[in-house]
């Protein structure tokens, strides 16, 4: 089986790797489509489907994989969040959210400048290309998860709702 993600980044495609791992993954840049830093869940899962969907149509795969990072406010807190889709070459569309975790107020003040979260977490973090690496769950859990194992499992439940509809 031939898989795409619509992403060149190693955290999202080694994700994709360790829940495919009998499939030949192949990676491609994809448009989101969408605000450079979503704030909402349904722009992120927007973004997510719309990676999936353009990944499918520039390579040779039986499905297509979205990953996004963004943002979302539970009452008037800013939290992470993050969304996934896969899309089947029939048009088939499952999308699954993972991990929260609330973000400190300064990084709520950089983002409303429109400044993306990788950046500011460059900054915040003094490291670079952190959105590549542990990402912000990464830094704001001190190392217990990171961003690809956090893409991991909405990449497992992807699968999972996938597979569950191929027995029916």
């Amino acid at each position: 089986m031939n898989v795409v993600i619509g992403s060149k980044n190693p955290a999202k495609i080694a994700a994709v790797k360790d829940v495919f791992t009998e499939a030949a993954v192949t990676a491609r840049d994809a448009p989101s489509l969408i605000s450079d830093q979503p704030f909402s869940d349904v722009e992120t899962r927007q973004g997510a489907v719309n990676r999936a969907s353009h990944s499918l149509k520039v390579a040779s795969a039986a499905i297509g994989i979205g990953l996004e990072g963004g943002v979302m406010y539970v009452d008037d807190e800013l939290y992470l969040c993050n969304w996934g889709a896969l899309i089947t070459r029939d048009k088939a569309i499952f999308t699954a959210s993972g991990a929260r975790i609330l973000l400190p107020a300064g990084i709520e003040c950089e983002l409303k400048k429109e400044i993306e979260l990788g950046d500011v977490m460059d900054a915040h973090a003094r490291r670079r290309d952190v959105r590549k690496k542990e990402g912000a769950i990464g830094i704001f859990t001190n190392d217990h998860i990171s961003r690809k194992e956090m893409f991991v499992h909405v990449v497992r439940m992807l699968r999972g709702q996938w597979e569950y509809a191929q027995k029916k």
